[in-house]
């Protein structure tokens, strides 16, 4: 009688090896009808298993390695990562810490009060990772304040993992894990709150600077930026290289007035322009399916009913983008075109800030997978949104950071014909050309008496 030890056979080896013998013994009776050979291989599923386990079980036993201790070349470095986090609090985090708030600023780019919050928001969704636990030996681990300094360091800086090992005591890969859970665990916290379009009482304050700027309606300024790949694999690199020459992916953002990111859409292949991509944004999504705040405005006598954004002259002409007029000849297009030029700089201003911010969406890419940049990326800009919310300095809205500001808008099911109707209001060229004439007048109006002709 045969005996296997069924521990060294997983069901896929089991079933591939039996297949295996069944096929060498379908070979040898070929002469045999079908219904020969599948009586055949019934009557004798058993032999041909038991040779089946035998053989791997065999081969496993040669192949498998008995690994006891310490493997070589993994033997842990003396960090003293007590020692690490000490240093780490007694700089930065004590009552009397060495550095004052300004280099924390820089070093963070965020305030301690930020930083704090942070702190406690991972501690709330992850504990398990982020609060300081023990290894097997009982030593502490790493602090929670080491793991946010670590991913920050990352994000800040745009250098590797093991880049700042010495400073925090912590090693390359740990600080890599840090990272990746910071990025993925902001994203999952504070995306909702950071990352959302606005409601009825942000568009209220987005109306009221714009009525202060000369163009009623406006709602923030759109254009693209690209994120160098370099680590795009050879066979994805035609579909990312566009005029930069090397592959990109393409962030597509709204900024406002105070260079808050409304709508930031990542993932784009660098070989579309900014017209392309427009078309496969989610921009429009709550326009269309009627989903999206009333707006309503009067310029020149003339009413509308949805806001818009200022653009370069690539995109189109829709009712809901706003672009200066290329070669102005007469002083109100000079005029009109100028501002445009001068507001269109909002968004413009928040990618430098961003990039000013996080080198490491200004330096190449050098990650594998894109849902691992999407993470990046948009952990930026929630960074970037929670620093703008903790520093704005307007003064327009005392109110503007309460709570309610963030209260959720109804929804509903839009047909088909509503869908089909609000895309046709979008794309309307006579209506955008309406309304750009009735800007310049208004912007004529307002400023004209400022204007010195070229």
């Amino acid at each position: 009688m045969l005996c296997i030890s069924m521990s060294l056979v997983d069901d896929n080896s089991l079933m591939y090896f039996y297949w295996l013998n069944v096929a060498t013994q379908h070979c040898v009776f070929s002469s045999m009808s079908l219904e020969d050979d599948y009586e055949y291989i019934d009557g004798h599923n058993g032999r041909c298993l038991a040779a089946a386990l035998c053989f791997f079980a065999l081969s496993s036993k040669k192949k498998r390695k008995g690994y006891k201790g310490s493997v070589p070349g993994r033997r842990p470095n003396k960090r003293n990562v007590p020692e690490g986090g000490w240093r780490l609090n007694r700089d930065y985090f004590d009552a009397n810490c060495v550095f004052p708030e300004t280099i924390f600023r820089r070093r963070y780019r965020m305030r301690k009060q930020v930083f704090e919050r942070i702190e406690q928001g991972l501690l709330s969704y992850n504990k398990d990772y982020w609060e300081q636990g023990q290894d097997a030996t009982g030593m502490l681990g790493y602090t929670t304040k080491q793991k946010i300094t670590a991913a920050l360091r990352m994000l800040c800086y745009g250098k590797p993992a093991d880049s700042f090992d010495v400073e925090l005591g912590m090693s390359g890969s740990a600080i890599q894990v840090a990272f990746d859970h910071f990025t993925h665990d902001i994203v999952q916290i504070y995306g909702k709150e950071y990352m959302r379009k606005p409601n009825q009482q942000d568009l209220n304050w987005l109306l009221e600077v714009a009525e202060q700027r000369g163009f009623p309606g406006m709602l923030g300024s759109l254009d693209c930026m690209h994120w160098v790949w370099e680590s795009c694999p050879s066979g994805w690199k035609g579909q990312y290289i566009g005029h930069q020459g090397e592959p990109t992916i393409i962030l597509e953002a709204v900024a406002g007035p105070d260079r808050w990111i409304w709508h930031c859409n990542f993932g784009a292949p660098g070989s579309l322009n900014d017209i392309n991509v427009l078309h496969r944004s989610p921009l429009f999504d709550d326009l269309i399916s009627g989903n999206a705040p009333n707006i309503e405005f009067t310029v020149n006598g003339n009413t509308y009913h949805m806001g818009y954004y200022l653009t370069d002259g690539i995109y189109p002409e829709w009712a809901t983008l706003v672009k200066g007029i290329p070669l102005p000849r007469a002083p109100k297009d000079q005029l009109f075109s100028e501002k445009v030029a001068m507001y269109r700089k909002d968004v413009e201003c928040a990618f430098g800030i961003l990039q000013k911010k996080f080198a490491i969406v200004k330096g190449p890419a050098r990650n594998w997978f894109g849902a691992i940049m999407r993470n990046i990326m948009e952990t930026c800009v929630i960074l970037h949104n929670m620093t703008v919310e903790d520093e704005r300095r307007l003064g327009l809205r005392h109110d503007y950071n309460q709570g309610s500001r963030v209260q959720a808008l109804p929804r509903n099911e839009p047909t088909i014909e509503l869908m089909i109707e609000k895309r046709n209001q979008i794309i309307n060229k006579p209506a955008h050309r309406q309304l750009q004439a009735d800007l310049i007048q208004h912007v004529w109006a307002k400023y004209g008496h400022t204007f010195q002709p070229r």
